[in-house]
């Protein structure tokens, strides 16, 4: 007697209409997460740019001295 099932492969528990339905919750997962990420780093970019500009890093040291500055005024 032959008891196999219509379940894919060794060691899964899945039928093809179950793979089916996971592959397709998958992939519609990964592509939510996939353009959430793009805009994230977007944003990330609009809001610090990752290159230095024309100017290099200066502006990087314009800002760490106006942080330091509030710090400071906090702390004293």
């Amino acid at each position: 007697m032959d008891n196999r099932d219509d379940r894919l492969g060794p060691g899964t528990y899945l039928t093809p209409e179950e793979a089916k339905e996971f592959h397709k919750i998958f992939i519609t997962s990964f592509i939510i997460f996939t353009i959430v990420a793009v805009i994230a780093h977007f944003l990330a970019w609009s809001w610090r740019p990752w290159l230095p500009g024309p100017d290099g890093y200066a502006m990087i040291d314009h800002g760490v001295a106006v942080a330091s500055t509030a710090i400071t005024s906090l702390l004293a």
